[in-house]
């Protein structure tokens, strides 16, 4: 299974709050205010910023490998 973290940048107003709560840093906002994924290797998967997002911007994605 492969994992991925997708951001909807239209959606997402820029709170920070899914910034604040990832526990490795791996999320930050861009020039323009939006989230990007800065290190999608640190990512321990552990939901936090899907859960907290208010404008559901944010979403674990999880494809079969192929």
């Amino acid at each position: 299974m492969e994992r991925r973290l997708e951001v909807n940048r239209h959606w997402c107003k820029g709170c920070r709050i899914c910034v604040a709560f990832c526990p490795k840093d791996v999320l930050e906002l861009d020039r323009e205010g939006k989230v990007v994924v800065a290190r999608p290797d640190d990512c321990i998967w552990c939901g936090d910023c899907e859960i907290r997002c208010p404008d559901l911007a944010i979403a674990i994605v999880e494809e079969a490998a192929s």
